[in-house]
């Protein structure tokens, strides 16, 4: 049985986008690329043909990724979001005690994480140990660099 993939209307979409384009211009690449190899003679020596053939069993399989994630995706409502404590879709203001550093992430699924947008993964060992904590408390997570100790200074969407 999948797992249900929580999603964002902005994930949601994204998500969307990304498979129509791998249905329309992946496949026609695909297909134009194994058309190619196979003018240029024995199938049974062209390792180009092999390589085509291999990247389109890549793109369907990506593609089935995609359409799976979004057939179990269930989009969350912001103006739902319970803010007397972390979960996902908040926005938390954290300080990093150790290095007296307060920084602000939000909590997204697995598939929308990215710390360059300053999304935080629900399924990472930071966000697991923010989640169900309210503000003043403090989180102690075990992560690969070792313990560290964070402060809820603010919940919010």
């Amino acid at each position: 049985m999948s797992r249900i993939s929580y999603l964002t209307q902005e994930g949601y979409d994204k998500i969307r986008a990304e498979l129509d384009d791998l249905k329309t211009r992946g496949r026609q690449e695909a297909a134009a690329a194994i058309a190619e190899a196979r003018e240029k003679g024995d199938l049974s020596e062209n390792a180009e043909y092999d390589a085509a053939k291999d990247a389109q069993g890549m793109l369907e399989m990506k593609i089935h990724e995609l359409e799976s994630s979004l057939a179990n995706a269930q989009i969350l409502d912001s103006s739902k979001v319970d803010t007397s404590q972390v979960s996902i879709l908040t926005k938390v203001k954290i300080k990093n005690l150790k290095m007296n550093k307060e920084l602000q992430y939000m909590i997204v699924s697995e598939s929308e994480a990215n710390l360059k947008e300053k999304k935080l993964s629900v399924d990472s060992p930071i966000g697991k140990g923010l989640v169900g904590k309210k503000v003043g408390e403090i989180a102690e997570i075990q992560t690969p660099a070792g313990l560290m100790k964070f402060e809820i200074m603010d919940i919010s969407i």
